[in-house]
């Protein structure tokens, strides 16, 4: 029996709600640290009393830089997945772009954005 190529309408159907899930948890985390960074989200007295207090200023400054690295993180997470939802349209969605081959049910299942197969990833290093 020939090797297969590509992942049936109804697998395609069972990773496509994989993603959608992952992506709506995705944007409302982006959200979450979007509020923390622009303080969206309080209505406390942080942004209009003045603070004399220099470290706690340094701390708040370095929790905004993390938040920020993390929201860039989520957002490229995503486009990640916002990327595989179009592959999964166009029917080329978890076919390892190294190897031609079909990256594997499960690996799709825990990194369902993946572009390579465990093999192709494990060449790369």
């Amino acid at each position: 029996m020939a090797e297969k190529t590509k992942y049936s309408d109804a697998e395609l159907q069972e990773f496509k709600d994989i993603i959608n899930g992952k992506l709506d948890k995705a944007k409302k985390d982006y959200e979450l640290l979007r509020n923390t960074i622009t303080h969206g989200d309080g209505n406390d007295t942080q942004d209009t009393s003045p603070t004399f207090k220099v470290l706690e200023e340094g701390a708040s400054v370095l929790s905004k830089e993390e938040a920020g690295k993390l929201a860039q993180r989520q957002l490229k997470f995503i486009q990640h997945l916002q990327a595989a939802l179009i592959r999964i349209e166009n029917k080329s969605y978890g076919v390892c772009r190294e190897t031609g081959k079909l990256i594997s049910k499960e690996r799709l299942r825990a990194v369902p954005h993946a572009t390579l197969s465990i093999d192709a990833k494990k060449n790369q290093k």
